[in-house]
């Protein structure tokens, strides 16, 4: 007989994240996770609260997954590596988006990513300010983009053009979309997924620009 490894709260947030992964919040339980370990739910209370703090787990979980900057790090570069893991992480695990930032009890993880973020911008020589600013636009951009590519109408294998071909787009009615299907799209190999980089490239250019501002 196989024994199985001791329970742990590590244990039980892998097993929610496993849950989360396969059947979105609305199926992170306590009983759903008890199942998933192959334990009774009232088991997970000597490492978990209760709900709310499974889904704190959670939160951290994922933050804890991102790549974080040091301090020193030029702040360009440090803030586009740290887009891109989030980018990733999210990606993979679509149900962090509407919780990351919802809870009120943030863990370890969360603090310490949120503080080594800030002090890279502060220690770059943003002030305060600006540095609550660049932290909030960089991730609207980041989770609105993962939000709209995780809904796209056709997934990174099909393509964009394999989409646009399945319908007409007359150019007198619609020139613009017309044009930028031929200038863009059609025998392009384009990728959606390219305009990420792009995207924040003109946010850290305002950025940056703002942060000269500053210091003349």
């Amino acid at each position: 007989m196989v024994e199985r490894p001791a329970l742990d709260r590590s244990r039980v947030i892998t097993a929610a994240v496993g849950t989360a992964d396969r059947g979105g919040l609305a199926k992170v339980s306590m009983r759903n996770v008890g199942r998933e370990l192959g334990v009774e739910a009232m088991s997970l209370y000597h490492h978990v609260a209760g709900k709310e703090d499974l889904l704190d787990g959670l939160a951290d979980w994922i933050f804890a997954g991102i790549e974080l900057p040091t301090l020193d790090d030029p702040w360009r570069r440090a803030m586009t590596d740290r887009a891109a893991s989030a980018r990733d992480v999210l990606s993979q695990h679509p149900w962090a988006l509407g919780l990351i930032e919802s809870r009120s009890s943030p863990g370890p993880a969360l603090l310490r990513h949120h503080d080594t973020v800030l002090g890279c911008l502060r220690r770059n020589g943003f002030p305060v300010a600006l540095a609550a600013h660049a932290f909030s636009a960089i991730d609207s951009y980041v989770y609105g983009f993962v939000l709209t590519e995780l809904n796209l109408p056709f997934t990174p294998d099909e393509g964009a053009e394999g989409f646009v071909a399945d319908f007409v787009l007359p150019a007198d009615e619609y020139p613009h979309l017309a044009e930028l299907v031929t200038e863009l799209v059609v025998g392009k190999e384009y990728a959606y997924g390219d305009e990420f980089t792009y995207g924040l490239a003109l946010l850290l250019d305002q950025l940056e620009q703002r942060l000269a501002a500053q210091r003349t």
